[in-house]
């Protein structure tokens, strides 16, 4: 199973709801065994500069490809570059993970 974990900044504050409207448009790609679209809380004591986080888990390798080759992938890429200042990445194999 592969996690999968993207954060999003906004160029600006009143960017956000539009940033959250793009990225609900990946939630209709059948692909993912979990998506979930969400706003920064912002309670962390030490850094709080993400706004946006998508969170989406898959079967395997083929599925998140199939995922990204989806055409809902890419328009939601076209309308949420325009609004986003920076977008981090991780792409972690459950299995793999470490649970405390």
């Amino acid at each position: 199973m592969i996690r999968h974990i993207v954060f999003f900044t906004a160029k600006s504050p009143d960017k956000v709801d539009a940033i959250c409207e793009g990225l609900s448009l990946l939630a209709a790609i059948p692909y993912s065994l979990t998506f979930e679209v969400t706003r920064n809380d912002k309670v962390d004591l030490y850094g709080n500069e993400i706004d946006v986080v998508v969170y989406a888990e898959f079967a395997d390798r083929a599925a998140f490809d199939a995922y990204k080759a989806h055409p809902n992938y890419d328009e939601a890429t076209r309308r949420v570059r325009p609004l986003r200042e920076l977008r981090y990445a991780a792409d972690i194999p459950a299995e793999s993970a470490v649970m405390a």
